[in-house]
């Protein structure tokens, strides 16, 4: 039966692919969700649908546009998982166009203006664009307007983002019905194949506000407040005495002398907890300063990683003559900060009170731009080093070995 393979939402999906009532389609929602499982299946009815038109229309070779944000993006979220589900093998020429079911396939990555090229004066039968919210605004609008063969589909799939973003705006709220527009909202709970104990842990785990609404309901929600809501200084303050000994240490660093600079040094246990052990924040202090700080860092904490702000290469590299293992910070903002607010939602982020010169002070004034989506720029040196730190740590794993990390 159908529903051994899929859930009811992702039958809605594969119904809608019956009707001819529709340009495009949009499916947006929690990850998890089951939102690109459908769509990698419906990229293949469609490419079946697209070659018997062709026929009709007497065009040996029909063209059809497979779109991600990056080569990677599509290798992973698509190529990647038709592999392992159905065994398919993909030959691509020199232009990285592939053929399947009597289709030519051209890619294009939709992170960039660059995208343009790969599409521009064709002719499609068909799109589909993983991750759409995060396609530059151009780029996914060209591929509509290259999309202009008979009965020509674009299919889309996207995690939410601002309500004021151009999907949302644009297309999943026109209402119009000669537009030819649909979509389908994904809450995590439609995945009705996931384990509960599963979902059960991800919501208690996913931190409140607009994480929590993008991620498990599917909304597409504006960021409101403190970015961090469920700190709660009662529980989360500990005594320099409380701090464990022998924690795996790292530290983040934002440069700064009109604005001010801030080294943070946290450190994890084996039981997940990550620590804010010591913090150096100052204002109008040269690099020197910073290399005086740092030498008493690794004098007391070990010869550990500086995560540092790219923006000040030349610090940087000092940093590095000086001998200490620093390298520049992934800065991606939202995953940043959702790898703290994560923690800090888990109840495994805790502050060495005494130990802290401007943290409490910040936290507390770190809030949402609701236009931007993302944090005011304003009482952030701390919570930048502290983002840059945690975030690359527990995404490179590195604090305890002297390799160079992998992406540098």
């Amino acid at each position: 039966m159908i529903s051994d393979v899929y859930t009811p939402k992702q039958i809605e999906v594969l119904r809608a692919l019956q009707r001819n009532d529709w340009r495009l389609m949009i499916n947006y929602g929690a990850v998890r969700a089951g939102k690109t499982v459908v769509d990698n299946d419906a990229f293949l009815m469609e490419l079946r649908r697209v070659r018997k038109q062709a026929d009709i229309d007497g065009v040996s070779e029909p063209l059809y546009i497979l779109a991600g944000y990056s080569s990677k993006s599509l290798q992973n979220n698509v190529l990647q998982e038709l592999t392992n589900k159905y065994g398919l093998r993909f030959k691509f020429d020199k232009h990285n166009s592939f053929k399947l079911f009597g289709v030519k396939i051209v890619q294009t990555f939709t992170g960039s203006i660059a995208g343009l090229g790969a599409i521009r004066g064709s002719t499609a039968y068909g799109a589909y664009v993983n991750e759409a919210s995060l396609a530059v605004q151009e780029v996914f609008e060209e591929i509509l307007n290259r999309c202009s063969a008979k009965g020509a589909r674009v299919i889309g799939d996207t995690n939410p983002d601002v309500p004021t973003h151009y999907l949302k705006v644009n297309y999943i709220d026109n209402q119009d019905p000669k537009a030819g527009i649909i979509s389908f909202h994904f809450t995590m709970d439609d995945n009705t194949f996931l384990d509960p104990v599963y979902i059960e842990r991800k919501k208690a785990g996913t931190p409140s506000g607009m994480f929590y609404d993008r991620s498990i309901l599917g909304l597409w929600a504006s960021s409101e407040g403190m970015v961090y809501q469920d700190f709660d200084k009662n529980t989360m303050l500990v005594s320099d005495a409380e701090v464990p000994n022998n924690l795996s240490y790292y530290a983040g660093v934002d440069w700064g002398y009109e604005h001010k600079g801030s080294i943070v040094v946290l450190g994890d246990d084996r039981q997940g907890n990550t620590y804010l052990v010591r913090e150096y924040t100052a204002q109008h202090q040269e690099i020197d300063y910073w290399v005086s700080v740092a030498k008493r860092i690794k004098q007391k904490y070990g010869d550990i990683i500086f995560w540092a702000d790219s923006a000040r290469p030349e610090h940087v590299a000092r940093f590095r003559q000086e001998g200490f293992k620093c390298y520049n910070a992934k800065k991606d903002i939202l995953s940043g900060i959702e790898s703290v607010a994560t923690l800090i939602k888990q109840g495994k982020f805790k502050v060495n009170q005494d130990k802290i010169d401007e943290f409490l002070n910040e936290i507390y004034m770190y809030v949402w731009d609701e236009k931007s989506g993302l944090p005011v720029k304003l009482h952030d040196d701390v919570m930048d080093a502290m983002r840059y730190a945690v975030y690359n740590a527990h995404l490179n794993r590195a604090v305890k070995s002297s390799k160079r990390p992998s992406w540098l």
